[in-house]
């Protein structure tokens, strides 16, 4: 498995032979927050989104955005 960094958050990456697409998911928070892409670069670009996009949620439901634990670390 491998691992993504955007901001404050990790992802981790799998390859999904099945499906053809490169799969991640932001770890070390609570919510459930997946995405993908067929080429790095795309899985790049939608793990970005999907940061910004947890992170407005976050802030229109009034809650605290949980950093990845794995960013805390580093």
């Amino acid at each position: 498995m491998n691992e993504m960094n955007y901001q404050d958050y990790v992802a981790r990456i799998e390859y999904s032979n099945e499906d053809g697409l490169f799969v991640g998911h932001i770890a070390g928070i609570k919510d459930v927050v997946g995405f993908h892409g067929e080429s790095v670069l795309e899985l790049r670009d939608a793990f970005e989104e999907a940061v910004t996009d947890y992170l407005e949620a976050c802030e229109k439901t009034r809650r605290i955005p949980v950093i990845s634990y794995h960013a805390i670390k580093s």
